[in-house]
């Protein structure tokens, strides 16, 4: 068994060149990318997105903070609850990706 991984170890040895090349690396500041609407258009659809996530997700909090006040709502099981939180910030999180992350990446 030893002497078969050495073989191997020995044959790959020999093949060393690649049959791909990679690519140079990316410059980390591109200075062509803000005069791109691509750019432009990324950057509404996240702040849409943060928009809508922030205000589904606060509305819903501000919700349950009324829903559970007794004088306010005398019935307990009225509200969305924890669980409901919870739902608004998870769907909230999976329609925004699913939305947003065909134009901003």
């Amino acid at each position: 068994m030893a002497k078969e991984v050495e073989k191997t170890v020995v044959t790959e040895k020999e093949f060393s060149a690649k049959d791909y090349h990679d690519p140079p690396p990316a410059p980390l500041v591109d200075v062509v990318e803000p005069t791109k609407w691509s750019f432009y258009r990324a950057i509404i659809a996240e702040f849409i997105a943060t928009l809508l996530f922030l205000y589904i997700t606060v509305l819903t909090v501000i919700g349950y903070k009324s829903q559970i006040d007794p004088i306010k709502n005398p019935d307990q099981c009225g509200g969305v609850g924890i669980l409901g939180i919870a739902w608004a910030f998870g769907g909230m999180i999976f329609v925004l990706v699913y939305c947003t992350a065909g134009i901003s990446g």
